[in-house]
């Protein structure tokens, strides 16, 4: 089934006296139900850009855009957050934890702007998280004590409390070193597939990319699919 699809998508940012800057130029992707599919690209490359169209934090210039079915440039603001804040979860190279609050209050956050179910058993909801991801002995140690593989692991705990659809990866890995790293890796994947989640690792590593079952190459704000590491690294 399909859970996203961009056809001819484009962002371009007006300049003063200057043709428009072409951020991304024609995209076309579709990201199955379940899928792990990894995007690479050079800094500059429009991965930024494209991350936050797919994560419904932007929208593009021109083009069509489908989430669920719905078409997302005829959604109003309020119902495409609303659509992010159900569907969608982020993990981020930078962790962006909050700073004074424990693992599991972390891990709370995105359920204390729900309602019903998710809001009343926000703990029991947290604490089964981090035990998922190995960290239920540490939650509630403040994050600042954590190790740097610890913080993703709650970030990835953050990320996925209200069991999104779609679960996007921002250099997931830039911050690690390479065992942590690939320790992360494997953790994000297989609660992704316990989830039944479609997995988008937004990446420059050629190593972490490869990991997909369907590998694209960003460059200069074009898409292109890639058969072999060697294709998304030249």
């Amino acid at each position: 089934m399909t859970l996203l699809s961009l056809e001819g998508v484009t962002r371009h940012v007006a300049l003063p006296d200057r043709p428009p800057l072409e951020i991304l130029r024609g995209i076309d992707l579709v990201v199955e139900a379940g899928d792990r599919v990894s995007i690479v690209g050079r800094s500059g490359s429009g991965k930024s850009t494209l991350l936050n169209i797919l994560g419904l934090l932007d929208q593009p210039t021109t083009g069509r855009m489908r989430f669920d079915d719905e078409p997302v440039l005829l959604l109003s603001a309020r119902r495409r957050d609303r659509l992010r804040a159900l569907a969608v979860g982020f993990v981020f190279q930078q962790f962006h934890l909050i700073e004074g609050l424990t693992a599991l209050e972390n891990v709370q956050m995105p359920l204390l702007y729900g309602s019903g179910a998710h809001f009343w058993r926000r703990d029991r909801l947290a604490r089964d998280m981090l035990d998922r991801v190995a960290l239920g002995h540490r939650a509630d140690a403040p994050v600042t004590t954590l190790s740097g593989g610890e913080q993703q692991r709650v970030a990835i705990a953050r990320a996925l409390v209200r069991a999104p659809r779609l679960i996007l990866a921002d250099e997931p890995t830039g911050a690690l070193d390479l065992e942590t790293g690939a320790t992360i890796m494997d953790l994000l994947e297989s609660v992704a597939r316990d989830s039944h989640a479609a997995l988008v690792t937004i990446t420059h590593d050629v190593a972490v990319a490869a990991r997909a079952e369907r590998m694209h190459r960003l460059e200069a704000g074009v898409l292109s699919p890639a058969q072999q590491v060697a294709e998304v690294a030249a």
